[in-house]
């Protein structure tokens, strides 16, 4: 029932940003919506879905190193559809697939799916690196744009003409900051054995427990090597995006990276980021003077082709897994024959 409950919110508060998103436009904007939708370079959907399904194929190599080095050796057909069927349950129910992809593996591979909860750990916490490298990137090459951006939120929200009164607001966020971490800490005193606090502590512990497992994996070049090309082919996959319109064609390179965080964002907060992916990326294209009317119409076409891949390709891992897997239970028995 929670978690019915929690799947109807998230669906529910999703649901509302897709009506929000196109509603909140005016006629003259709308009307630039439809007309972008209409034009818009629909072939270039093909290569950014091949570069997207190399990041997830790249994604299941990646996790099976991490395996490997708990000595198991699952076949790449398998950890591949394991890995496709999991981001197709989180559209259905939020964070889902990381229990499934254990669970078929564990299935099909007689891998403990226990052990296979610390490989998510470890991935998570090599992902939360990843995206924190995209910010930084992004405040470093893109300090023009984000760090107008930042700085405009901080004179709208900070600073007033009374310097006093800026004075005032700085005391009371430091302030509200410090109060938060007290608070925190004497809650984590008083109330160890609570599960809220529990759960705090088991995520913190969980991803610094991911990042220290990393030194025993044993190929980490290689490890690393696929972490970089996941996230490179993310970065391809949203630059070559901004072309499939042509007021976004113009978007340089390095105008990827803030998208990408926007983007990632947006994947963090609702499942596979329905209704909020599109918003997200239509704030982050407005930095550089691109219209609410064409930033949205992007997001929802760059959104479209991410969860197409998703939907055509786990579906079908969830057809030919059994099948792939009937086969090599068949030839294991005439081999033992």
């Amino acid at each position: 029932m929670l978690a019915i409950l929690q799947y109807a919110l998230f669906l529910g508060a999703a649901l509302f940003l897709v009506w929000w998103s196109v509603h909140k436009l005016t006629d003259e904007a709308f009307a630039e919506f439809k007309h972008a939708l209409r034009s818009a370079n629909y072939y270039l959907l093909i290569p950014v879905f091949f570069i997207l399904l190399a990041s997830h194929l790249s994604r299941a190599i990646r996790w099976k190193i991490l395996m490997r080095s708990m000595g198991y050796e699952p076949r790449l057909s398998n950890t591949f559809c394991a890995v496709m069927i999991g981001y197709l349950a989180n559209f259905a129910f939020p964070r889902l697939g990381e229990v499934l992809k254990c669970t078929i593996l564990g299935k099909y591979e007689k891998v403990p799916a226990d052990k296979l909860v610390g490989t998510i750990l470890v991935e998570r916490a090599i992902d939360l690196v990843s995206f924190a490298i995209i910010i930084v990137i992004s405040l470093l090459t893109q300090a023009d744009v984000v760090g107008e951006y930042a700085m405009d939120i901080f004179r709208r929200h900070i600073v007033s003409a009374n310097m006093y009164a800026t004075i005032l607001k700085l005391a009371i966020v430091l302030f509200v900051i410090a109060g938060f971490f007290i608070l925190l800490k004497y809650l984590v005193r008083k109330y160890p054995e609570s599960k809220p606090i529990q759960k705090v502590r088991s995520i913190v512990r969980g991803v610094m427990e991911g990042l220290l497992t990393v030194k025993n994996i044993q190929q980490k070049g290689r490890f690393l090597l696929h972490s970089f090309f996941i996230w490179g082919c993310y970065l391809g996959g949203t630059y070559l995006g901004f072309h499939a319109i042509q007021e976004t064609s113009e978007l340089p390179v390095l105008a990827s990276f803030p998208v990408l965080a926007f983007g990632t964002v947006a994947m963090i907060l609702t499942p596979g980021g329905i209704g909020l992916y599109p918003v997200f990326l239509m704030e982050a294209m407005k930095l550089y003077n691109i219209s609410e009317s064409y930033g949205t119409a992007n997001g929802w076409l760059q959104w479209s082709a991410q969860f197409l891949i998703v939907l055509v390709v786990g579906f079908l891992c969830l057809l030919l897994l059994p099948y792939l897997n009937r086969t090599k239970h068949e030839s294991d028995q005439q081999h033992t024959r």
